[in-house]
């Protein structure tokens, strides 16, 4: 079973739009429009963005000669694509079969009333954003969260208060 390893997510930087498209407009002109290249456009533009909001989506299907519907298909066919703001941590909550019954879904329930949010969503202060993940592949680690790129293993609640405090 392949497995996609999402990248963390750096946060929007203060850099102005003119920034951002020339930073964007150099990421698609390295990859030119060979559409085995789009993925790796869509992290970039992530990265830059911190999301992608759909006008980049459009920008980047018509600089790449791609229908829209095909990229705005493989932003949604990802998990690791937002096209929503996300914040500056993102927490995600493995709920694979062994994280499930270890009580990895009490996590979640914890999560979203410890944060005021619901799954996919982002706090005010856009420290940080939940999510669950169908499997992070840490099953031995049951119950796992992904704090960005760092696995937690063995959580509960009260070991997640301690790892957000961190944050």
């Amino acid at each position: 079973m392949h497995q996609e390893v999402a990248e963390p997510v750096a946060p929007p930087t203060g850099d102005s739009d003119e920034t951002k498209l020339a930073r964007l407009s150099a990421a698609i002109d390295q990859y030119g429009s060979a559409k085995s290249g789009l993925i790796q456009v869509l992290h970039l533009a992530q990265t830059i963005y911190g999301y992608l909001p759909p006008h980049v989506i459009t920008l980047i299907a018509a600089r790449m000669n791609l229908p829209l519907s095909e990229v705005a298909g493989v932003v949604t066919f990802y998990s690791f694509f937002s096209t929503v703001p996300r914040g500056k941590h993102m927490i995600r909550v493995c709920l694979g079969t062994a994280c499930y019954i270890r009580g990895g879904k009490q996590l979640v329930d914890h999560l979203k009333e410890t944060l005021g949010v619901p799954v996919g969503g982002v706090t005010e202060d856009l420290k940080f954003s939940c999510d669950v993940a169908r499997c992070i592949g840490a099953c031995g680690l049951a119950p796992a969260v992904m704090v960005d790129d760092v696995v937690h293993k063995q959580v509960t609640p009260a070991k997640l208060d301690a790892i957000r405090a961190a944050y």
